[in-house]
């Protein structure tokens, strides 16, 4: 008896979004029918077509052009221009990653079309209201109807919510990802003598959350604080902080490039000293990389990175950030908490159980 391919409509918007579904991609060549669909939440080349050659991803089939704009504005731009195409493909179901506005809206747009709901990356919880994608990861995981979490801390979480049904722990593609990245990578990648960089005597730094960019004298401190480490450190812009570059007047010692192709800013990232940032995947990036983070915010999804000192929650203030980033190496190498390198095949397996038909 044969079994059809699931129809599994994929949404994605954001950089990390691309990053996390390429594994799966990959892994669903032969078992699934997918349809990619980029809202354009993230549109700068550098941020999106950049990622999908590098990563080697099957094109959009299709591209939504939203673009930017308020929460509110860019959310229902992108529930108007999916409802009519989720009706005309008529999935299996919708698989969303992350937590992003794109995340949220594909939630949304399936719930209301009876059509199931997937989400990579479940379970997540930073406690922290404020936060725009706290409310898209919350509201996501109750309209789900299968839960991949990547790891028991984030089912635990589920769980207290009383989400049960559905819910599997298959690992982290985003680890799994990096890890395979950063093998296939040259013992001394030419970007760093691009940059004159030694291993290990260097930092990254990247900021892109709006708590972080829209104030711009918050901004120029960290900027400032990064120039105070007494080692280089490369900043990748993202579009949003590209404008307060100026007005922050970065110390000599802090560079400013371009965003960078995933696989260059794994490369970047590998034989950095310390990691500045405030984003979530690099936090997990870093750890699973065996490089000391310092994270830009009061609180973490990733509490499993806080261990043994390999992640610190410095916040924003100048002298708590350089304090962290001058702390000792950690001595304990960081635990397994992200599965066994085979998240991407265990969501497509979970997939097909559900929605293929025989």
């Amino acid at each position: 008896m044969t079994r059809t391919m699931p129809r599994i409509l994929t949404i994605v918007g954001a950089r990390p979004q691309f990053i996390k579904a390429a594994l799966v991609s990959e892994a669903m060549d032969g078992r699934c029918d997918e349809i990619v669909v980029h809202t354009g939440q993230h549109y700068d080349a550098m941020m999106s077509q950049a990622h999908f050659d590098d990563l080697r991803m099957r094109a959009p089939r299709h591209h939504l052009d939203v673009g930017s704009g308020s929460h509110g504005e860019q959310t229902a731009e992108m529930l108007r221009r999916l409802e009519p195409l989720v009706v005309a493909e008529r999935p299996s179901a919708v698989l969303v990653y992350g937590d992003t506005n794109s995340t949220l809206a594909g939630a949304l747009v399936a719930a209301k079309l009876n059509v199931p709901v997937a989400h990579v990356e479940a379970g997540l919880r930073s406690f922290n209201r404020a936060m725009p994608e706290e409310i898209n990861r919350i509201v996501t995981d109750h309209l789900a109807q299968l839960l991949f979490a990547p790891t028991e801390h984030a089912a635990e979480l589920l769980r207290a919510e009383g989400i049960v049904a559905g819910v599997i722990v298959v690992g982290d593609v985003m680890v799994d990802l990096v890890r395979r990245t950063a093998a296939a990578l040259p013992a001394h990648p030419p970007l760093l003598d691009e940059l004159g960089l030694e291993p290990g005597h260097y930092g990254v730094l990247t900021v892109h959350r709006a708590s972080n960019t829209a104030d711009t004298v918050l901004f120029a401190g960290l900027v400032r604080a990064a120039g105070r480490l007494g080692f280089p450190v490369v900043f990748p812009v993202h579009p949003r902080a590209r404008p307060l570059i100026a007005a922050a007047e970065p110390a000599p010692g802090v560079r400013i490039v371009d965003p960078l192709p995933y696989s260059s800013m794994v490369a970047l990232l590998r034989s950095a000293r310390v990691l500045l940032t405030d984003s979530g995947g690099l936090q997990k990036e870093a750890y699973a990389l065996s490089v000391p983070c310092v994270t830009l915010r009061a609180e973490t999804e990733w509490t499993e990175t806080l261990e043994d000192g390999w992640n610190r929650l410095a916040g924003t203030g100048e002298d708590a950030i350089v304090a962290a980033a001058a702390a000792p190496r950690p001595t304990v190498p960081p635990q397994e908490h992200y599965g066994d390198g085979h998240a991407a095949r265990k969501v497509v397996d979970a997939l097909v159980s559900a929605f293929g038909r025989t």
